[in-house]
């Protein structure tokens, strides 16, 4: 018998938001936290795009439910394309 290893590698996907203060930052964590389980969002706010970089735990980062958690709360996201370099 063959012992089968599954190597998971956490998904990421990063957003350009127009969030601009720490407190809604921390407040969008949060929701984000208790809507999607599994997930860990952070925000980089001294980025000109004020990224949120949300790792998955469970597969894919369900990009559409949480931009359509950004306008529910009154914020927008949108993904950000990935470029590699060539």
């Amino acid at each position: 018998m063959f012992a089968i290893t599954e190597n998971f590698t956490p998904m990421v996907e990063v957003f350009k938001t127009d969030v601009n203060h720490r407190t809604h930052a921390n407040m969008l964590v949060e929701q984000i936290h208790k809507a999607f389980t599994g997930y860990k969002a952070n925000f980089d706010l001294d980025d000109c795009d004020r990224i949120l970089r949300v790792k998955s735990f469970n597969g894919a980062v369900e990009s559409r439910g949480l931009i359509e958690l950004f306008r529910t709360l009154g914020f927008r996201a949108e993904v950000l394309p990935d470029i590699i370099p060539g």
